[in-house]
């Protein structure tokens, strides 16, 4: 009976694992210093933005913020503070719990997202979607759900993070034949 190992390929060099980490960060690289290039603005703010403008209120606690960020409290804390200081958004204290404090999107954010998100949409189009045609980008979507799914039963990563990716892949795979 053969048994299953854990090596990586090629020997246990990990070229799957470097090849994830080069094409990750190589698209964050690019997206970052497109972004920039074109408004001035950090990738990390546009997706403090982006978490913002999606709820409802356009407010959320900085702890689900950070989480839903994938971020530390303290990265997050510095970049609300830079946001607040360029009129992007507003913190306001919990009237619930003083020790918390929420993190509210401004106009002037809300203005700052719109003009950012064509360029992020078009260096993401062209160095993500454009390469892959569409049956490679739903096996790309299932194979991160599939990795997701296993790291949020290890609390590696926030729950509403990985619940947002697992139900967009599950929506875009369709029906379940189980």
């Amino acid at each position: 009976m053969t048994t299953r190992t854990s090596t990586p390929p090629q020997s246990g060099t990990g070229l799957l694992w470097r090849a994830h980490l080069m094409a990750t960060q190589g698209l964050i690289d690019i997206v970052q210093r497109e972004l920039q290039q074109h408004v001035n603005m950090l990738l990390i703010h546009f997706e403090i933005l982006e978490r913002l403008i999606a709820v409802p209120d356009h407010s959320l606690r900085m702890s689900e913020l950070a989480d839903s960020a994938q971020s530390s409290r303290s990265r997050l804390s510095h970049a609300i503070s830079r946001l607040e200081e360029i009129g992007y958004v507003e913190r306001r204290e919990c009237p619930i719990d003083r020790r918390g404090s929420f993190a509210v999107l401004t106009e002037a954010g809300e203005h700052a997202y719109q003009a950012a998100r064509p360029h992020v949409e078009r260096s993401l189009a062209h160095h993500l979607y454009d390469v892959l045609d569409e049956t490679e980008q739903q096996q790309l979507l299932g194979l991160y759900a599939k990795i997701l799914s296993h790291l949020a039963g290890t609390d590696v990563l926030a729950t509403a993070c990985t619940r947002g990716i697992l139900d967009s892949a599950s929506e875009e795979a369709g029906p379940s034949h189980s």
